[in-house]
């Protein structure tokens, strides 16, 4: 049995950001699995959870939802950043991360318009 926000194509690509996140953070220094990588963790988990969570619900809390989920994406550009900062990610992980974030913003954005018409 499949579940219909699992066709979204915004659900696709958050999963696949969580990839991403799992496997750059595992790398990152011991001292950061209850700071950094915990947050940038839950940080991306949250896009996708919230992304499914609201689906299926009215277009109003759907919408909602959506907007947690950027909220959300926003803590992971942040994460990024420090990530780089502090040496733990290469800028071309980094801009890789960055571009997955942006990609993932405009569906979001897109298909909360669509849900606000």
């Amino acid at each position: 049995m499949k579940f219909n926000f699992e066709d979204l194509q915004v659900y696709q690509k958050s999963l696949d950001f969580v990839d991403t996140v799992y496997k750059i953070t595992s790398e990152f220094p011991k001292e950061e699995i209850y700071g950094l990588v915990s947050q940038f963790r839950r940080a991306s988990t949250s896009i996708v959870l919230n992304i499914a969570e609201g689906s299926g619900s009215t277009n109003k809390e759907f919408s909602r939802y959506l907007r947690i989920s950027y909220n959300s994406l926003k803590e992971c550009v942040v994460c990024c950043t420090i990530a780089f900062r502090q040496g733990f990610i290469s800028e071309e992980t980094f801009e890789n991360l960055r571009s997955q974030l942006q990609e993932i913003s405009k569906m979001i954005s897109g298909l909360k318009n669509y849900l606000e018409k």
